[in-house]
Order: C-alpha cells, then structure tokens, then sequence
C-alpha cells in the first residue's frame, strides 16, 4: 500500500466507526479463502460488513473517536465487523464462531459504548431490528382483532335469536 491507499483507508475506517451502530472485532486464526468468502456472504445477508484492516491503520482511524479505546482490541490478525442495525454484526460473527473455531471474538461497540467478548455475546442474544418490528406489529394487530370480534358477536348473537324464533314459527 502506498501513502494515499493507506490514507484513503484510514478515513474510510474513520467513517465506519463514526456512522455504524456497532463494530465487531474478531481474531482470525487460520480461515481459507471460501471460509472467508461464506462468513462474507452471511454478513452481506443481515445487512452487515466485514472489512479486513491493518491494525496500525485501524488505529489512525479511531484516535479522536469516542470509541478511542477500541484499540486495545486490536492485536494479531483481526477482522471488523459492523454495520446499520445494532446486533445484525455481532449476532452472525457469534454464531459463525460457535461453528468454526478459527474465529475468535474479541470485543466491539454498541454506539459509543465499549464491549468486551461477554459483552458482544449478549448483543448477539438480542432480538434484531426486523424480529422487533414483528414483534410492534403483532402488538398492534391484537388489539384490533379482539375488538373486531367483540363487535360481531351481539350480531350473531342476535341473528341465532332470530334464527331459532323463525324455525319455532
């Protein structure tokens, strides 16, 4: 990488702490290149980014940050995960490290907030923003429905009335 490279990637890691929701960082140990290429496609299907940095440079990016310390995460080979929606990074990078060994979580961040590899875990845990949005949905739905049938029912109750009286006369 010459200067400008580096320099373009410093602004754009700069840019991904600043604006992303949450970063994951994870140790590779080992991943071939269609393991990579998988772990890629999942991140891509929930919305989610995996960038391969140099360390040094990952580091230019996050000095003046809030999220500064994120730093002291970054030793060895490591990974960055991130994107939009809070837990979509942490919940594939979680379960892609219980399947594969050759990944290990290190820590990351939920907005300007720090984690370590616990904290990341329990992100994961976390509903993501689309089962949440189902969840409002349904809430929401309930209630019409049960008072849709609490209108209808004096009116069959009513019809079956009517109904027996025409059947005795």
């Amino acid at each position: 990488m010459d200067r400008t490279q580096k320099e373009e990637m410093v602004s754009f890691l700069n840019g991904v702490f600043g604006t992303s929701a949450s970063v994951v960082i994870v140790r590779n140990r080992g991943l071939n290149v269609a393991e990579m290429s998988d772990l890629r496609s999942k991140m891509r299907e929930q919305g989610a980014t995996l960038k391969v940095a140099k360390n040094r440079l990952a580091r230019l990016a996050l000095e003046g940050t809030k999220i500064e310390g994120l730093g002291d995460h970054l030793n060895g080979a490591t990974v960055l995960g991130y994107s939009e929606d809070v837990v979509a990074a942490a919940k594939v990078l979680v379960n892609y490290a219980k399947d594969n060994e050759k990944i290990e979580i290190v820590g990351g961040t939920m907005d300007s907030t720090i984690l370590d590899e616990g904290g990341v875990r329990t992100l994961a845990a976390l509903p993501g923003l689309d089962e949440l949005r189902g969840t409002i949905v349904g809430l929401l739905q309930a209630p019409a429905g049960k008072l849709a049938s609490i209108t209808q029912a004096p009116a069959g109750q009513l019809a079956r009335v009517f109904s027996a009286y025409g059947l005795q006369g």
